[in-house]
């Protein structure tokens, strides 16, 4: 009888070793090295098989003669979802969804499938009972559906099912839960996750069925489980925000069927997650009259023009070295902004605490809306309010120059349907024509100086 084999695996990039260290040499993590345990197979026994059919589709094919056409797509009956999908689910597609704990990534899924009535759904849980998804669904206001739970963690008894069942759609919550007999390992390890993500690529392929598996994720933010998992999906969805803030945001890391940059925001509510058709008129305040260090910039998630605001506090520093903190903005890139903001337009920060806030709960990283953080800072160090008509668009760069923005027309429009007069704009993005198709004063800026000046001299009167 074959013993069974102790090998070393990296859960980040699935690399093996023969024994335990404490660095993967490959991809240079820390403590990602698991071990695992392997049960050699007779050879000729248990061979993968491919998912492609016989006949043609395995002979090599000029490009030229593999037909083409548009994939088939499932409406899910959700705006916000389907945009971040490229236009709906495509059929056997292998969708993973990743987020935080509680951040409501089985509430999304379970809200998205019991509002399609005449999608056959297979709903899968390893992690909670029949009764606790009743309960949720009967929040959601939705319990009467074709929607089937089963609760089995054991992948073969679930594919057994499958194939009774025989559903429009298959949710595994979640991958790391889930295990099959193939491998001795215990679930959630690389070679589990590995494996149950190879069966159930190969069932959505076969049958034609998509598949979304939804996955836990690391302190680190990443998904959890080894690398190859994301390469093996179609899609990588990452569900996140903060807990603490009503909004929630869906995005695209990875799409086979559609762009990756597109965006999806929820409300989090009583009865479920809302997509947030006009997610601009959330993230701003609206009556700041006598409120500095606030600026509002229009940015682009996307091809989705939002407007957020940037909110800014400088305060004399208590400590011999200054605080920096920033919340929904890169703060290796406010620091470069503010080293812009002392060199180039002479303002010292140099003993102050200067902390960021993107309102909202979101994270931005257009950098369009460089120009709307250094105002803010500047707004809140002169105790100056930046006029609440006025909003702004522009990358800075590091002699202080302003930069041209992709989408400007689409940033404008956004900012005239939302109601204000004026808004800045990179000088290279300007045209005539604008003023006469805009209904909105457009402000053409150069270099920071100029935008401080028309900013904080309007500010005074």
């Amino acid at each position: 009888m074959a013993k069974e084999k102790t090998i070393y695996v990296c859960r980040t990039c699935g690399t093996k070793y023969a024994k335990w260290q404490g660095n993967c040499n490959a991809c240079g993590e820390w403590n990602t090295i698991e071990e695992e345990k392997v049960s050699p197979t007779p050879a000729g026994k248990n061979a993968p098989r491919s998912f492609m059919p016989e006949g043609k589709a395995n002979k090599p094919l000029r490009i030229g003669e593999v037909e083409s056409g548009d994939e088939e797509r499932i409406d899910l009956c959700d705006e916000e979802f389907n945009r971040v999908l490229g236009g709906g689910l495509v059929r056997g597609a292998f969708t993973l969804l990743g987020g935080e704990p509680g951040i409501g990534k089985s509430t999304l899924i379970l809200q998205t499938v019991l509002r399609l009535p005449t999608l056959r759904t297979l709903y899968v849980s390893g992690e909670e009972s029949a009764r606790q998804l009743k309960m949720r669904a009967e929040r959601l206001g939705l319990a009467e559906n074709e929607c089937y739970v089963l609760c089995e963690t054991n992948l073969d008894r679930i594919l057994t099912r499958t194939n009774e069942i025989k559903p429009d759609l298959l949710v595994i919550d979640s991958i790391q839960t889930v295990y099959t007999e193939e491998v001795e390992s215990s679930a959630g390890s690389v070679g589990q996750i590995r494996e149950c993500a190879a069966l159930l690529l190969k069932y959505c392929k076969i049958t034609g069925v998509p598949v979304i598996v939804i996955g836990h994720i690391t302190k680190e933010g990443s998904i959890a489980g080894p690398k190859v998992l994301e390469h093996i999906v179609d899609t990588v969805l990452q569900f996140d925000g903060d807990k603490h803030h009503l909004y929630r945001i869906l995005r695209s890391q990875k799409n086979r069927y559609g762009s990756t940059a597109e965006l999806g925001i929820y409300e989090m509510r009583r009865e479920g997650l809302r997509g947030v058709e006009n997610p601009s008129e959330h993230l701003i305040t609206l009556n700041r009259e006598d409120l500095s260090g606030m600026a509002i910039a229009v940015a682009m998630e996307g091809i989705r023009p939002i407007l957020i605001e940037a909110q800014a506090l400088v305060s004399s520093a208590i400590y011999a070295n200054p605080q920096r903190s920033s919340t929904g903005f890169d703060l290796r890139r406010m620091n470069m902004l503010l080293a812009v903001l002392e060199k180039r337009a002479g303002f010292k920060l140099v003993q102050k605490d200067v902390f960021l806030n993107i309102a909202g709960g979101i994270k931005i990283t257009d950098p369009a809306t460089d120009l709307a953080v250094i105002s803010s800072v500047l707004s809140s160090s002169l105790d100056i309010v930046i006029p609440p008509a006025v909003c702004m668009t522009g990358e800075v760069g590091l002699s202080g120059e302003i930069r041209p923005v992709s989408r400007i027309e689409q940033r404008i429009t956004e900012a005239q349907r939302i109601g204000f007069r004026e808004i800045l704009i990179p000088t290279d993005n300007y045209r005539e024509e604008y003023n006469d198709r805009f209904g909105i004063r457009l402000v053409p800026v150069r270099k920071v100086e100029e935008a401080f000046r028309h900013l904080f001299a309007k500010g005074r009167e």
